[in-house]
């Protein structure tokens, strides 16, 4: 295997030597070589200049044990696999399709979980030149091209997600700074778009497309100054988390599109952002090597993390490994019986969530809670952190009780697990005025900032924005799949009297330049001492070339390089899924 022998090439290095395991308190996580997924070729592939590889996961159900379905993208090249992950060798000389773009190359892509199935899957890609394309590649079909004549945008996708619970509405991020909404359903036109305010707040600007036809994009999002490099929606699907090259974190209402707070990077750019899996925090990562943690309820900043020695790609939360008791045994407990009635996968997550949900919960027993996430920068190291009471509650008296690591069938013991680890004692956090001194420095005992009142309606608004708010927000995530006729989006078209070159000026006013020196050290930004700062559980070299993905799955976690390399990391107790037939097929120089 390339990597194994690159590894030797390093003379045994600790500074070269690329990892092949690591261990966790809940056990070792090993590299399967067999289970690597890459260019059918195996050819030497040259990453400068191109695109970041990117992997998407989709479940298609088809009852054989290998839901799972890939894609990747390589230079110019677009892969789609069956993922056989932990169970089975990867077969890379049989891709369900390969495509490779002229002139063009994919960055992003993202699959249709509501309409995916066996027969048909739909996957949105984006471009370096601007367009998105819709196709199937189950079926081997190319359904639509978007912005083909590159008139609505002509810069990079950076990125681009389906919209949650709708099977025709998609975003799409660019490196512009912009934003679109799109419907599957609806063209782009012969002309570039014509545009009215709907919007307007700091350093954002929200416009609908004018026409008299109903036409992409429904929308056009101007937020912050610079490129806007990656967006996610909250795990409800509510709210939208943007990072932009200026440093910025916004989250805004997506339905009423209204602000909800912001954050400012220690310096640099924000690369990458994720939300935990109940929707309360907000990690994200970018050019200051920090990862950097954020609670949605405060609007604020809570702690950093330091680990890495260059940029930070790519942060995720791992809803599988996470520690929960409540106080009573009897409601929940964490043991291996509890466990074994769950439907191992997705269902294992969901009850995660729906756990984490009763943390603040007026009707539940207290629940103490330690979020894990993970995260892979251009420094080649992967890193998982633990989010912990004592950084979450800093107010609150340590619990008694210990935690309990969900793992499933985990069969090594957690390590390091003799401590005692904070806990709740209560369904609400303490106000900032509380005796309890706090363990560690953080700027978080000042009364909650202005930021925090971003998300609050004004009570005085221009008439006929707050008429067009209110009739975009029928789009509600619950009912987006009946609720995109034409005649609901042909209603926002008669809001305002704003013309197009108006509305080119706002948005110049609305992109405006914050002065790092003025930021730092306010709620935006707090200073270094003033928050808790997190060390890495582990801090790993895993690869020769930047790191590009991290996706955390049920019985292993995905990396990958810029080389076109994707890994699969066994869980603890995983390996010993595999046949002794998948062990004498796998491919010569196993590194574990």
């Amino acid at each position: 295997m390339l990597l194994s022998k690159m590894a030797a090439e390093g003379g045994g290095k600790e500074m070269n030597e690329i990892k092949t395991q690591f261990t966790t308190r809940e056990g070792l996580y090993k590299l399967l070589s067999h289970s690597e997924y890459s260019r059918p070729n195996r050819v030497p592939f040259n990453s400068q200049g191109s695109n970041p590889v990117r992997v998407s996961f989709v479940n298609v159900n088809d009852q054989s044990g290998n839901g799972d379905r890939l894609c990747f993208n390589v230079g110019r090249e677009l892969y789609f696999y069956i993922y056989k992950g932990v169970r089975k060798a990867a077969d890379l000389s049989k891709p369900i399709d390969k495509r490779i773009y002229k002139g063009t190359q994919p960055t992003c892509h993202d699959f249709n979980h509501l309409t995916a199935t066996a027969e048909s899957v739909s996957l949105l890609v984006g471009f370096s030149a601007g367009q998105v394309q819709l196709i199937d590649p189950i079926k081997k079909e190319t359904s639509k091209l978007f912005n083909e004549e590159r008139l609505i945008d002509k810069s990079r996708v950076t990125c681009v997600k389906w919209v949650p619970g709708s099977e025709s509405l998609f975003l799409v991020a660019h490196s512009s700074g912009n934003m679109y909404l799109y419907n599957v359903e609806h063209t782009c036109g012969t002309t570039a778009p014509h545009y009215q305010l709907l919007k307007q707040g700091e350093s954002f600007a929200v416009h609908t497309c004018k026409s008299k036809s109903t036409r992409n994009p429904l929308l056009k999002w101007t937020v912050g100054e610079g490129a806007l490099n990656e967006f996610a929606f909250s795990p409800d699907g509510k709210f939208l988390a943007c990072v932009s090259q200026d440093g910025f974190l916004r989250v805004f209402n997506f339905d009423s599109v209204e602000l909800h707070g912001t954050m400012k990077s220690y310096f640099g750019g924000l690369l990458c952002v994720c939300w935990s899996p109940d929707g309360k925090y907000i990690v994200t990562g970018g050019e200051d090597d920090l990862v950097t943690v954020w609670s949605f309820v405060d609007s604020r900043v809570i702690a950093r993390g330091h680990g890495h020695k260059s940029w930070v790609s790519v942060v995720a939360f791992d809803p599988y490994t996470t520690s929960v008791e409540e106080s009573d045994p009897m409601e929940f407990s964490g043991s291996d019986e509890d466990f074994q009635d769950l439907h191992f996968g997705r269902d294992r997550a969901n009850s995660t969530q729906s756990r984490l949900s009763k943390r603040n919960s007026t009707d539940s027993r207290p629940v103490s809670v330690t979020y894990r996430f993970g995260s892979v920068g251009q420094d080649t190291q992967l890193c998982l952190w633990d989010l912990t009471e004592d950084i979450l509650f800093p107010h609150q008296p340590l619990s008694r009780a210990r935690t309990h690591t969900n793992v499933m069938n985990a069969t090594s013991p957690p390590a390091g697990s003799g401590g005692t680890n904070p806990g709740s004692n209560g369904n609400s956090i303490t106000t900032p005025g509380n005796s309890v001194p706090p363990p560690l420095p953080r700027s978080n005992s000042l009364p909650h900032s202005a930021v925090s009142n971003a998300g609050s309606k004004s009570s005085v608004m221009d008439g006929a924005i707050a008429s067009g708010v209110s009739k975009f927000a029928t789009l509600s995530l619950h009912d987006r799949k009946e609720r995109h006729h034409e005649k609901d989006h042909k209603r926002n078209h008669s809001m305002g009297h704003i013309s197009s070159k108006s509305s080119d000026k706002l948005n110049l006013v609305t992109k405006t330049k914050t002065d790092p020196a003025k930021t730092l050290g306010t709620p935006l930004c707090p200073r270094m001492e003033d928050v808790p700062l997190l060390e890495p559980l582990i801090c790993k070299k895993i690869a020769h070339e930047r790191l590009t993905v991290l996706i955390f799955l049920e019985d292993c976690i995905v990396t990958a390089c810029q080389e076109g390399f994707i890994c699969t990391w066994a869980r603890p107790g995983k390996v010993g899924l595999l046949s002794s037939q998948t062990q004498a097929n796998s491919p010569s120089g196993t590194v574990v």
